[in-house]
């Protein structure tokens, strides 16, 4: 990587959208553009960007786009663009990474192993690996940097990766793995920069709560425990997820609604969690304005804090006590409501707001004689990637093939 003008692209990309992010390496790394497609699949897909100062630059509708044409329409967008010429290299979330405990080059190794494990996230991998191809394809030199959301409970205990069934299971993979990773990676970062001890040698509670929702328990800097297992469907409830389920349902669906296996995973992926409850939305928002009214949107709102409530008191068990809990993410960043009413009852951990810090979406938000420090942070997936490409080209990586 050259010390002249160095960017560096970020793709981050889901189910159905496509987030991505340009930065300048320099001192620090300084974002220059942003951008997502969204609503990939179905009608309104638009591509947004903003720049630097956070001014929309573009607006485009694409119609309904699938896949295979956003992603053309991303490539020919960034291409036309004068800053695209100073890329150097390529970040890409990567949602799944098994065995890997950081980021790695983008090998054709590397893709051959992702091809092989993508019934492990069939909603994400396919269309990761897309990306990633499309990429390799139009500029095979620019080198390409996959960045395991996995990779960050690598360190969890083997205790807390089984899963309760035959081990024959176990040998072929299907464990406990965790997600968010970049999210709380980022996290533990921002705790170290604002001097929290409990970033290197205490016990920490992550809360990322947004669409996707899982909490993370981290000892000394490790993670230890999470809330998302094999899949990212499992865990609290979230927008459209259930989180954790009775696994009896599934033959009592298979009996009584003839329920395929198919079925069944759209349910519990898209059309459960918070908009099954609600039968309203998925949208925390919008059944806050409407609980008072709505029963329906009071008791998905109810579980919701319930669920959260509950496995902040788990990991504080299996952490044998607490010393900073943070919230992050779009609900955890910006519902003051929420975090109080998750908060509510657990002065006995030692966690206590403080009224109107908390109201304020304030850096620091419990009481300064609380024995637990509660934080919001604004996560930053983006600016991981970033810094992990970097990281990876300079110092080269361990795995490199």
């Amino acid at each position: 990587m050259n010390a002249a003008r160095t960017c560096i692209l970020t793709i981050n990309g889901g189910s159905s959208s496509i987030r991505f992010a340009v930065y300048e390496a320099g001192e620090a790394l300084r974002r220059h553009l942003d951008g997502k497609i969204d609503r990939i699949g179905v009608s309104g897909t638009n591509l947004v960007v903003t720049g630097a100062t956070g001014r929309p630059q573009v607006s485009r509708r694409l119609g309904a786009a699938g896949h295979r044409t956003a992603v053309g329409v991303l490539l020919d967008w960034l291409e036309a663009q004068p800053i695209f010429a100073s890329v150097t290299a390529v970040g890409h979330r990567v949602v799944h990474g098994m065995t890997h405990s950081a980021p790695e080059k983008v090998t054709p190794r590397l893709l051959a192993e992702l091809h092989g494990i993508t019934l492990y996230a069939p909603d994400h991998l396919p269309r990761e690996i897309g990306l990633i191809e499309a990429f390799r394809t139009r500029y095979p030199k620019l080198p390409q940097v996959a960045c395991f959301d996995t990779a960050f409970h690598r360190s969890m205990p083997r205790v807390a990766t089984l899963l309760p069934i035959p081990r024959r299971y176990g040998a072929k993979g299907v464990q406990r793995y965790g997600f968010h990773g970049l999210s709380y990676a980022y996290l533990m970062e921002e705790l170290a920069r604002l001097g929290d001890p409990a970033a290197t040698t205490g016990r920490v509670i992550l809360a990322h709560l947004g669409n996707g929702a899982s909490l993370a328990a981290v000892r000394d800097g490790k993670s230890t425990d999470t809330s998302m297992g094999f899949t990212p469907t499992a865990g609290l409830v979230m927008s459209t997820r259930t989180g954790d389920l009775d696994p009896g349902l599934v033959y009592y669906l298979a009996r009584t609604e003839r329920m395929t296996a198919a079925r069944f995973q759209r349910m519990v992926n898209h059309e459960s969690g918070l908009l099954g409850v609600s039968k309203i939305s998925s949208d925390l928002r919008d059944l806050l304005a409407r609980e008072a009214r709505d029963a329906r949107a009071a008791e998905a709102v109810a579980l919701f804090c319930y669920q959260t409530k509950k496995w902040i008191g788990a990991f504080a068990a299996a952490l044998g006590g607490l010393d900073t809990l943070v919230f992050t993410a779009g609900i955890g960043e910006n519902a003051p409501l929420i975090r109080a009413r998750i908060c509510d009852g657990l002065g006995f951990l030692g966690i206590e707001l403080d009224p109107k810090r908390n109201a304020k979406n304030a850096p620091l938000i419990s009481r300064d004689a609380g024995r637990v420090k509660v934080r919001v942070i604004r996560t930053d997936e983006e600016l991981m990637i970033a810094r992990s490409v970097i990281r990876v080209l300079t110092l080269g990586s361990t795995r490199e093939r």
